[in-house]
């Protein structure tokens, strides 16, 4: 390690632990119904909260998460205060009694909204539980949780892989929730990540061999059906049968997946195919540094060999994370540098500095920031939260 690396993690850590504590904390938490339970859902660009706004269930379970982390992270009680907020909203409200299961979203005041299913929305809601628990001891919590997992192995395998949409009584619906640019997929990578990173989560806070075994079968898909060998890049989308959909390379969710693998071996290391996936998120990480990383910030993706020059928040993010802990893995200095690149355009154009907001959802090429919502289901302190919370734990470690 030499002396600029050390000043450059460092300076890092510094500046992430500020963000933490100085900016996402306090905006999140301003963000709770203190009348009507969990937090608001919707923020606009122009910072107008719409209280009446639907809230989502995912957006409800990245909340929780974020403040059980925030405490582990922290010490600061008001955010075990939030998380049990969103806790409480969760079982009160999303929570199905009848058929199980969370649902996709619910009016301002908890009524059901959209009742549908989502293998992906269960996968959070598993997630969110697992940090909670682990931040408070609530063992209802990770009752529920192994209940949901219960729930998705039963409800929603499809052979050895899982199936992604389905209505209240989890008979299967159409997956346009999780399907883009002009496909209808029955197989996500995206679901299939986030219950890769549920289960790891789970399996760290329980220990349980059912969640082992799952988990087991979830990283052998990613190594076998999957990652495209020839391409050197995951596929996105998927038919019955895991034949890919589209000709399309996602930065962001390589670059993420690249290391929250690394994270599920780090839990699981005799983990069958570990040697083929540990090449896989080594092949991953230099694939992105070399095609899509630009000496400052990671593009969106490239659909049919046009790439999406779009910067948006989340990937960001995770190719912060991703290329720390690539460096980590090989010392290579200049996974490093390209880490401390992508924040400092994050600090200068996707950080909003007006009073009372957050992180702009994305930015173009040049830094301009599009008008799109400040909150919404899917805007969340999940990705930013979460790069300060790993850089901050990483730099601690070393």
């Amino acid at each position: 390690m030499t002396s600029e690396e050390k000043s450059i993690f460092t300076k890092m850590e510094n500046e992430m632990s500020d963000e933490l504590k100085n900016h996402l904390i306090p905006f999140w938490l301003s963000l709770k119904d203190e009348e009507r339970g969990g937090f608001f859902g919707y923020k606009d660009f122009s910072l107008n909260t719409d209280t009446s706004a639907e809230k989502g269930c995912i957006l409800n379970s990245r909340i929780m998460w974020f403040f059980a982390t925030s405490y582990k992270t922290t010490h600061n009680r008001d955010c075990l205060s939030a998380a049990e907020s969103a806790f409480s909203f969760l079982k009160a409200h999303f929570l199905d009694n009848e058929n199980g299961g969370v649902f996709w979203s619910v009016k301002a005041n908890g009524e059901p909204l959209d009742t549908t299913k989502h293998t992906y929305n269960q996968a959070f809601a598993i997630y969110a539980l697992s940090a909670f628990f682990d931040a408070s001891g609530d063992k209802s919590a990770l009752e529920l949780a192994l209940n949901l997992f219960s729930l998705i192995e039963t409800k929603c395998t499809v052979g050895s892989n899982y199936g992604e949409a389905y209505f209240s009584d989890f008979s299967p619906a159409s997956n346009e929730k999780l399907s883009e640019n002009g496909v209808i997929a029955t197989h996500t990578m995206n679901t299939l990540l986030h219950l890769c990173e549920a289960y790891t989560e789970l399996f760290r806070v329980s220990g349980d061999s059912r969640v082992k075994a799952a988990l087991s079968r979830i990283l052998e898909t990613f190594a076998n059906k999957v990652w495209n060998e020839n391409l050197e890049r995951q596929e996105v989308f998927f038919d019955k049968d895991m034949n890919s959909l589209i000709d399309l390379y996602s930065y962001g969710h390589d670059i993420e997946t690249s290391w929250l693998i690394d994270r599920a071996i780090e839990v699981f290391p005799t983990v069958p195919c570990r040697n083929r996936l540990e090449k896989i998120t080594a092949t991953i990480a230099e694939r992105i540094l070399k095609v899509a990383f630009d000496g400052r910030s990671i593009a969106l993706e490239c659909e049919r060999g046009k790439i999406n020059q779009t910067r948006v928040w989340w990937v960001q993010c995770e190719s912060i994370v991703g290329f720390f802990n690539a460096w980590q893995k090989t010392g290579r200095s200049e996974y490093l540098f390209a880490a401390k690149k992508i924040w400092d355009f994050a600090k200068e154009f996707l950080i909003d500095k007006r009073s009372g907001s957050e992180w702009f959802w994305q930015v173009d090429q040049n830094g301009k920031p599009s008008q799109r919502p400040i909150v919404e289901p899917w805007k969340c302190p999940y990705h930013n939260g979460r790069m300060c919370f790993e850089i901050m734990n990483r730099v601690k470690s070393l």
